[in-house]
């Protein structure tokens, strides 16, 4: 095992970084990959940031880290991998393991292709190559020997097992199921944009095969289909993994235990994220509690200071809860899992009938975007508009939002609708020179200027953060800023673009609770799985070769059929025969049939009610009393005629679920 410690600070370099041996003979999925922190601790000025942390990191760890922003989640990872110098610091792990980093943002790429820059995580097996290759040599002149022929087995089989001769296929899966086309695999690097060049990043971790893989916020550059495949992609990853996300649906389906910074201590919960939070839940139900008390007693010293300060005869007992206040230590709740809150002004009165697109079509130049849309949005849904990147999402949403005038077709705005849009680059609008405060008051009603600061805290301004020049703020605090003011408009007709991407866990569960209890129309472009589940009602769903198809509700059908094109590939069996199916693709084909067997027993049990209703209103169109009274037949006839409608309609859905079953029946035990 190697043990050391290391002290002083050292300098962060932004670029994917993967500790490696350089020769990887004997190295293989097998080793063990245990990682031990002890006593970590580092500063900065004089504010602790890491207070003496230690934990473990076992074979095959799915781990999350989690925290408030700038409790030290990013320098924690940058120190394990080798990135930073902690000011103390001891750690043991295997000889041979691998730990590859890859940073949050700030990777610029300028050398070489797509393809690569990815296959630069196989330079590590170049010296076994080249001794192949000297080998070969050797025993091509003659000189023969057990020695050469034994090592030259050795490297054989360490190549083939490692994937080297295959990387060239690897790399292209690793590359597609992140969203790149075959034209992109061979573009230079510099071609594509910050987004993309951090996706090549990605790539190139993943393909490094690291005993410990490092993530920091993965996610922030994928599109939904690209968070699929990297999701299924983990979850089959045969080593240890840590990520960093504020993608809460991501962290449930990838990790099995929970790590927490607060205020420079580490603690481990067991379970997925969803868990974490209600274990932690419980213990903050506590804290609060403790925190309530003491604060209620700290009110009753400070008024007894206050009361006797100038009082000569008490001036003992005042001086000592002086010293008690002062030695008191303060009760804290962490950030990232206080309760925010935010509410949406309420939606002015419009028709039924939001928006009709017809025909929609968009073109820059040769390029066709989108073709032949059409649609109906109604009052009150909730549409989520999800695809690839450079599928047309924000063209659509500012060709919606009436900023894009340049599409055929037509596009008709309802009657009464007023429409909010919060686009990706609306932190451009921001006027430097007032305060975040001064900012948000400027579009804020007169009932809204008590709870500002209110507001601000749900979007992560909290204490004098609210009197920083808008000029001084990071672009995530601008574009948070942007979607509050956007926010604070009362519209019956929401469009927003990514409105969850500066935003941690908490202030995204304070915009879905806001949405959920939001009166208006709301159309949306997200790429968290999680906040779609939560705020859609339909899916919007944009490619590249057909015109937006709306999937009505049922997130979790589109989920389903979204994950069977996303799956990682299974090598398929050399003799010709049906290939078999991953355990993963089994358990989904069987987490669906139970699902559509469920659903078809809450259909018939329906179909039940419904038909002892319809008796029901049968038995008493049969007595006089109510056929010879003109009013109440009408009544029972119409009453018959939706009973009859509702029944039909429960028999087709019933008989489609059936179909459903049957089929994926015969799939599963043919």
């Amino acid at each position: 095992m190697d043990c050391h410690r290391k002290r002083g600070c050292g300098r962060l370099h932004h670029s994917a970084y993967s500790r490696a041996n350089q020769h990887p003979l004997g190295q293989g999925r097998g080793s063990l990959a245990t990682l031990q922190v002890q006593r970590l601790s580092i500063a900065f000025a004089d504010r602790q940031l890491l207070n003496d942390i230690s934990f473990t990191l076992s074979e095959r760890a799915r781990t999350a880290l989690v925290g408030a922003n700038g409790s030290g989640k990013s320098t924690l990872l940058q120190i394990i991998a080798g990135l930073v110098s902690a000011d103390i610091y001891e750690c043991a792990h295997p000889k041979e393991m691998r730990i590859s980093y890859l940073p949050q943002s700030d990777i610029v790429l300028e050398d070489g292709t797509a393809f690569e820059q990815v296959e630069l995580a196989y330079n590590r097996f170049l010296p076994l190559v080249d001794e192949q290759h000297s080998i070969e040599e050797r025993l091509a002149t003659g000189e023969l020997s057990d020695y050469l022929l034994q090592r030259l087995h050795e490297i054989q089989e360490t190549l083939l097992d490692e994937g080297y001769h295959d990387r060239k296929t690897e790399i292209a899966i690793i590359l597609k199921g992140l969203g790149f086309h075959d034209d992109d695999l061979h573009r230079p690097c510099g071609e594509f944009s910050g987004g993309w060049q951090m996706r090549i990043a990605l790539a190139k971790v993943l393909a490094e095969k690291p005993h410990l893989l490092l993530l920091d916020e993965p996610t922030n550059y994928l599109d939904i289909e690209a968070r699929y495949w990297l999701r299924n992609y983990l979850r089959v990853y045969p080593e240890s993994v840590m990520i960093v996300s504020h993608d809460r649906s991501f962290l449930d389906e990838t990790v099995n235990e929970v790590f927490e910074l607060f205020h420079g201590q580490l603690k481990r919960y067991k379970g997925t994220y969803s868990q974490y939070e209600e274990q932690r839940e419980l213990e903050i139900q506590s804290l609060i509690h403790a925190y309530e008390q003491q604060q209620e007693e700290i009110k009753k010293q400070k008024e007894f200071i206050e009361r006797f300060r100038a009082k000569a005869s008490k001036a003992r007992q005042v001086q000592g809860r002086i010293k008690q206040l002062e030695k008191l230590e303060i009760i804290e709740i962490p950030e990232h899992l206080r309760n925010l809150s935010f509410s949406f002004p309420p939606a002015p009165h419009s028709g039924k009938q939001v928006l009709k697109i017809e025909n929609l079509t968009k073109r820059y130049g040769s390029l066709t975007v989108f073709e032949g849309f059409d649609s109906i949005i109604t009052k009150g849904e909730r549409i989520a508009v999800v695809g690839k990147n450079g599928t047309g999402k924000s063209t659509l949403l500012r060709i919606l939002a009436g900023i894009d005038t340049d599409y055929q077709g037509s596009l008709t705005v309802g009657s009464g609708v007023r429409i909010g849009y919060f686009a990706q680059d609306a932190k451009q609008a921001l006027d430097d020179s007032n305060t975040v405060l001064d900012e948000l008051a400027s579009v804020a009603s007169t009932a809204d200027i008590p709870r500002l600061r209110t507001y601000l805290g749900s979007f992560l301004f909290s204490g004098d953060d609210v009197f920083k020049r808008v000029g001084i703020l990071s672009g995530g605090e601008r574009s948070r800023l942007a979607l509050l003011k956007t926010l604070m408009h009362p519209v019956n007709l929401l469009i927003l673009d990514e409105p969850t991407n500066h935003l941690d866990i908490a202030a995204k569960k304070a915009l879905l609770q806001a949405i959920r209890e939001y009166d208006g129309t709301l159309i949306f472009v997200s790429h968290d799985a999680y906040v779609i589940q939560e705020a859609a009602t339909s899916i919007l769903y944009l490619t590249e070769e057909n015109p937006p198809e709306l999937f009505p509700g049922d997130w979790s059908y589109f989920s389903y059929r979204l994950e069977q094109k996303e799956a990682i590939p299974v090598e398929a069996a050399k003799e010709e025969k049906k290939p078999a199916r991953s355990y993963r693709e089994e358990r989904q084909k069987h987490n669906r049939l139970v699902s559509l067997r469920r659903q078809a027993e809450e259909s018939l049990l329906t179909l039940d009610v419904i038909e002892t209703e319809l008796q029901e209103v049968q038995r008493l169109m049969s007595q006089p009393e109510n056929y010879s009274v003109e009013e109440k037949i009408l009544k029972l006839v119409k009453e018959e005629e939706r009973l009859r409608k509702n029944l039909a309609d429960e028999e087709a859905a019933w008989l489609m679920l059936e179909e459903e079953r049957m089929k994926l029946e015969e799939e599963l035990y043919e």
